[in-house]
């Protein structure tokens, strides 16, 4: 059953975050994670929820998406985001 990384970041440190951008994506794919949403125009439909940068993944199986987020590669990815941004993130299973 597939798994959604769901990711709401609030970037401090631009520059900073460009470096974690160009390690996440490939630790992300060997991992057999894909991209859904990353970034794009945010709409809040109900409730007072005021989110930042939204990211949206989906990993084969929760399995597979905490063998990504436990990985080295994506560990480094997450050293060069330090300092850069606040991060709040859930993996939830699909139907």
């Amino acid at each position: 059953m597939a798994a959604y990384v769901i990711v709401d970041v609030k970037v401090t440190d631009p520059a900073g975050y460009e470096k974690y951008k160009q390690l996440a994506p490939a630790a992300i794919a060997r991992h057999g994670g894909r991209y859904l949403a990353r970034g794009g125009k945010c709409v809040v439909l109900e409730g007072d929820a005021q989110p930042n940068r939204v990211v949206v993944l989906e990993f084969p199986d929760q399995d597979a998406a905490r063998r990504w987020y436990d990985s080295a590669e994506y560990r480094a990815a997450c050293e060069l985001r330090e300092g850069a941004a606040e991060v709040r993130m859930i993996a939830v299973e699909g139907v």
